[in-house]
Parts: structure tokens; C-alpha cells; sequence
């Protein structure tokens, strides 16, 4: 199956808009750094409570193999990174740990790393001013090794949560962080975005901002792209596909099922409100979503009077907006 990996362009498509309501385009890769392969119940949970987390381990049903997305963001502020994707580190990991050992399993070459992709489209290691980690499991931090001359942004309690021994045994891996790597916290703002109540901006425009969506780990953030009059909601892992946060279904490992939940229904109604192009980082879907533009938003019906996200109340001024840069 490598060879056949082997033949992919890595890239996706391109989707690029004309100028926005502020004057100039963006440019959003989707970009696939790899395969990993998971099982069928981590992508849709069985059962309830700790039997659903354990179904992952004991299940044997596994999945397809499934796209790992990192996404880039041209921006005027500099480029933003939202993940950095698989490792091929990956390919070989901790054999004490039983989700390691039973659960996952990756396939990625060096040349389908975030860093050489980025080069690729012509964007150097000094152009990316900024990294936002949706949360810091293997496939989301497995490419910070190119990113020495970026800030990186998480959030705090995430960041804490992944650090140390602590980390390890919940299934991420601290140890393998590069020795520079000093990741600062989001912060965030008492300012709304649609059923999202707290917000942080990533960009003096508001145009990019990071929202709260927790489930897939407690602290997990997704970041919402304002491009013209559709929004781009890059996912990370708030759901593994379209169809199961359509579904209002929680993953097999998020540890608190109504939070999960919770999160899943704001996305929805966030859907409702405005256009919006939703994109996980392992649906195999998200990319071809993003070159056309595929809006999640056509499965619910708006009020005519809806806002849009160029009518948007978000930012609420232009003073009021405090980059996290």
C-alpha cells in the first residue's frame, strides 16, 4: 500500500477566493501528511461511558486508512498553521502504551511531511509567523519539528495536560516535543462567535479566530476562518467526518460524552447561521469540500434574515480585537 501512497500528490487543491470584504484573498491548503488507520469504533463510538473509550483498544474492526490534514492559511499577517500532521516518527511508537500498540497505526514518507509541502507551494519555514495545535495528539504535533521559527499556540489547559509523564499515559507524547518547543497559551476573550462563547483572534482583522470545542480532548480548539461570505471551520478532531458531527455522534476516546455532544450541536447551529465549509482532519472528504467550496450549511434550513459572515456581529470593533500574535 506504500507504493500506492507513494504515487498521491500530497497537496490538495488549492481554494482560493476573490478579495473579501477587507480587501485582499486568502489562500487555504488542505494538506495531507500521510495516512493513519484507527478502528471503526474511535471514529464512531460504541456503547456509553468507560466502555465506549475502551472499545477502540478491544474492537477488531478496523477502518480504512484515512487522511491526516494539516491546513495553511496565506494571510497578510504571515502564514498560519492550523496542526502540523503526522511524523514519520509515527511509524514507530512507545511499545508499552496499548493504544499505540493496538489501536493506531501510520504510513508516511519524510517527503509527505508538513515542512517539504509547504515548500512545495513555495511558503518557507519564515513565512509561517504562526502555528494554532487544535490539540496536541500524535497526528496534530507530529510536524513541529518544522515550525523552530514560529510562535505556537494551544491552549493552556491543553498544554498542561499533555506535558510529562501524565501526558504519555493519556496518549501523547511529550518526549518526542523538539527541545526548543515552548508553546504559549491562547488567550481568550468573553466575546461570542454564533453559540461559540468565548473567542480568541488569531489575526489583527478577526478574520481568523480560534474557538472553544471540546470533546475530542477537553481542551480541544477548532479555528474559523472568515473568507468572503462563507466561513471555513477547520475542525481538527471535533469530529472524525461531516456525516458524524451531522449525526451529533461522539467519538470512541473523547472523555466526557456530553461535552462532546455539546460541542457537536454548536457546530450545527453555527452551520444554521452562516455558509460553512466544515473540515476534519481525517475526512477523507475535507479537501475536495475546500477546493469546491462544499458548504456544510446546505443541510439545515437559515432564517432569511440569517447573518452571513461578512454581516457577522464577529469582530465587534475594530479596537476590540486583540490578536493572539
Amino acid at each position: 500500500m506504500r507504493a500506492a501512497l507513494a504515487t498521491r500528490t500530497c497537496a490538495a487543491p488549492i481554494a482560493q477566493q476573490a478579495p473579501n470584504t477587507k480587501g485582499y484573498a486568502l489562500r487555504i491548503h488542505a494538506i495531507q501528511t500521510g495516512r493513519v488507520r484507527i478502528k471503526q469504533a474511535q471514529i464512531e463510538g460504541r456503547g456509553h461511558g468507560l466502555l465506549r473509550q475502551l472499545k477502540p483498544i478491544l474492537s477488531a474492526d478496523w477502518a480504512e486508512w484515512t487522511p491526516v490534514y494539516a491546513f495553511a492559511i496565506e494571510h497578510p499577517d504571515g502564514v498560519i498553521v492550523v496542526d502540523t500532521g503526522s511524523g514519520t516518527h509515527l511509524k514507530s511508537l512507545p511499545r508499552w502504551h496499548p493504544y499505540f500498540q493496538l489501536s493506531v497505526r501510520f504510513d508516511i514518507e519524510p517527503e509527505q511531511e508538513i515542512g517539504p509541502q509547504l515548500q512545495s507551494l513555495g511558503i518557507g519555514a519564515g513565512d509561517v509567523k504562526t502555528v494554532v495545535l487544535t490539540h496536541f495528539h500524535i497526528d496534530h504535533d507530529g510536524g513541529l519539528a518544522h515550525f523552530q521559527s514560529s510562535r505556537i499556540f494551544a491552549d493552556r489547559s491543553e498544554i498542561a495536560r499533555a506535558a510529562g509523564i501524565a501526558g504519555a499515559m493519556r496518549g501523547y507524547l511529550p518526549k518526542r516535543w523538539p527541545t526548543w518547543f515552548d508553546p504559549q497559551p491562547i488567550i481568550w476573550q468573553p466575546a461570542s462567535y454564533g453559540p461559540f462563547a468565548r473567542t480568541a483572534p488569531i489575526t489583527k482583522d478577526g478574520n481568523v479566530v480560534a474557538v472553544p470545542t471540546p470533546g475530542h480532548t477537553p481542551d480541544h480548539l477548532s479555528v474559523i476562518v472568515c473568507d468572503g461570505d462563507e466561513l471555513i471551520f477547520l475542525a481538527g478532531d471535533a469530529s472524525y467526518l461531516e456525516s458524524t458531527m451531522r449525526r451529533g455522534v461522539v467519538d470512541g476516546v473523547s472523555p466526557d460524552e456530553v461535552e462532546a455532544r455539546a460541542t457537536l450541536m454548536n457546530i450545527r447551529k453555527l452551520c444554521a447561521q452562516s455558509p460553512a465549509v466544515y473540515l476534519p482532519a481525517h475526512d477523507p472528504q475535507s479537501a475536495q469540500r475546500l477546493h469546491e467550496r462544499r458548504s456544510a450549511s446546505a443541510s439545515y434550513s437559515r432564517k432569511p434574515n440569517n447573518q452571513t459572515c461578512s454581516a457577522a456581529s464577529w469582530p465587534p470593533s475594530a479596537t476590540s480585537v486583540t490578536p493572539v500574535m
